[in-house]
């Protein structure tokens, strides 16, 4: 039994968005994922951190989550910000009971546990473009207290957190969201969002006492990441 993690899969099987376009190591990255994706077995956890499909509604993604509902095992996956179908977490596992898609759990307020441990974590946020200092800081705080109360849910089992947006980056740092983070007592942290050149701003490393791994798809090379 294993744990393991991936973010970012931005899958299109049901609109017309391949990531393709991009080139690189995005090139045939459907196939280079179901080959990734072959190391998982029925026994283990998989936890995706956001951006899993371009689908903009639930019924538009649904090819793309009976694609994750076919990964071997349990997966529990969390918002990023390029999720547009999401609304609520009761709405979509009204969906995915419908559809039959069992296999999928939402972090999101809450946490599971996997062995001893404790998967906490939410989207996170990261200012990006033209937005202002208050909504910012708005968006920081709701996150902030998102992640506290997954935090909580953990009682006083071994924590790791698993976000979307980076917490730290070079030459950037959401100090509440690390700040938390060290209350209590998190010793690892796996974030997703930064793809191509972007990764070259990724922070992978400790601080703090936190040890941060960027765990997008393209820079795992669509092999997710055994944890345990």
């Amino acid at each position: 039994m294993s744990l393991f993690v991936i973010g970012d899969l931005h899958l299109s099987l049901g609109c017309d968005k391949p990531m393709d376009v991009f080139g690189g190591r995005w090139e045939n990255y459907i196939q280079k994922l179901g080959e990734g994706l072959s190391l998982i077995k029925e026994e283990d956890t998989t936890v995706i951190c956001g951006d899993l499909t371009w689908g903009m509604s639930l019924e538009e993604a649904e090819e793309d989550f009976q694609y994750i509902h076919r990964i071997p095992g349990k997966k529990i996956i969390l918002k990023g910000n390029h999720d547009y179908w999401w609304s609520t977490a009761s709405k979509a596992m009204k969906f995915f009971e419908e559809k039959g898609i069992d296999s999928i759990e939402i972090l999101n307020n809450n946490c599971f546990f996997y062995e001893d441990i404790a998967i906490c974590g939410t989207r996170g946020w990261a200012a990006e473009g033209n937005v202002s200092r208050e909504h910012d800081k708005k968006m920081t705080d709701r996150e902030v207290l998102r992640l506290e109360a997954s935090l909580k849910a953990a009682g006083d089992r071994e924590k790791i957190v698993f976000l979307h947006y980076p917490p730290k980056m070079l030459g950037y740092e959401c100090t509440p969201m690390i700040e938390l983070m060290e209350r209590y007592g998190v010793k690892k942290c796996f974030y997703g969002h930064l793809h191509s050149a972007g990764r070259n701003a990724a922070f992978e490393g400790e601080s703090r006492g936190i040890r941060f791994r960027l765990i997008s798809a393209d820079h795992l090379l669509f092999i997710p990441l055994k944890i345990m």
